[in-house]
């Protein structure tokens, strides 16, 4: 992984070559100012590495800021909370919370992937729709670590500090907030996306390598928004709006901090970047 962090600006100054548009912004006010950049969580080995644009905003900055405590997940204590998040202790099984048609699908995309019902059986709403998504992008060689892994990462042997947007136990009420949505909704909006990312998954890694919000919001937004309201505001507006205050609390600060979220949140109606410009503040594409 270390050759993967080092010499890009160097090489490309020595080439003469231009640096790509990236999905990183600079944000600034009249005195402050800080960096926000869109994140795929799971990347592929060969989508390293990154636009240049990243290295520049984590060099200008003093501190990284992530949606949440990265070297945290990893922990026995927050799999164990995770493990009992996304599965029933009782005899609740996922059939008996999801309607017949649904569970038809369920099962015929199971049996599409040679995945035995008995395994997933356990499963909550929220639980499976993780589960299934993941294996679904390490079939498809999304099998590396994401930009706020790479740079969580080097800020610890950087010794650069680090923050976050949400602990590791925010996360988990996020997710397990999904289960108070129609658990149908949310199974059958996560066959849909798998049933296309094939097919959409290179568009969406050049729309964030280029940095064009409205093909990523093409791509994965609008239809959630207009065909699944409940998840779009559980996980897109509801946490963009906790997350602005914080956003705007760093920016009074004369510390410069590179902010790095999923690529979804600058995106769309309710993004990040149109609230902040629509607050008065200066937004310049790196």
């Amino acid at each position: 992984m270390n050759t993967l962090k080092h010499s890009t600006l160097t090489l490309l100054a020595t080439l003469g070559l231009q640096a790509e548009a990236a999905s990183v912004w600079k944000v600034s006010n009249a005195t402050n100012s800080l960096y926000l950049g869109g994140t795929i969580h799971v990347l592929s080995a060969s989508d390293y590495p990154l636009p240049v644009a990243y290295d520049q905003a984590y060099t200008a900055s003093d501190q990284v800021v992530f949606e949440t405590d990265i070297m945290a997940l990893s922990q026995p204590s927050f799999q164990q909370k995770l493990q009992y998040t996304m599965t029933y202790s009782d005899d609740t099984k996922i059939h008996h919370v999801l309607d017949k048609p649904t569970y038809l699908n369920l099962f015929q995309y199971l049996q599409s992937r040679g995945i035995q019902s008995e395994t997933i059986e356990h499963f909550k709403p929220s639980g499976l729709s993780l589960l299934l998504s993941m294996q679904e992008l390490q079939r498809l060689g999304m099998n590396s670590i994401g930009v706020d892994a790479f740079y969580a990462e080097k800020a610890q042997q950087d010794n650069k500090i680090q923050a976050w947007l949400e602990t590791p136990d925010e996360q988990i009420r996020i997710l397990s907030s999904l289960n108070q949505i129609d658990p149908n909704d949310l199974i059958n909006y996560t066959l849909e996306d798998i049933g296309g990312m094939a097919e959409s998954l290179q568009a969406l890694k050049q729309s964030w390598r280029d940095g064009h919000l409205e093909k990523l919001a093409k791509l994965e937004l609008i239809e959630l928004q207009q065909d699944y309201p409940a998840i779009y505001h559980t996980l897109i507006t509801e946490r963009n709006r906790g997350w602005l205050t914080q956003i705007e609390h760093l920016i009074s600060t004369p510390e410069t901090e590179f902010i790095m979220v999923g690529a979804l949140h600058l995106a769309g109606p309710d993004s990040l970047l149109l609230s902040l410009r629509n607050k008065g503040y200066r937004i310049e594409q790196l």
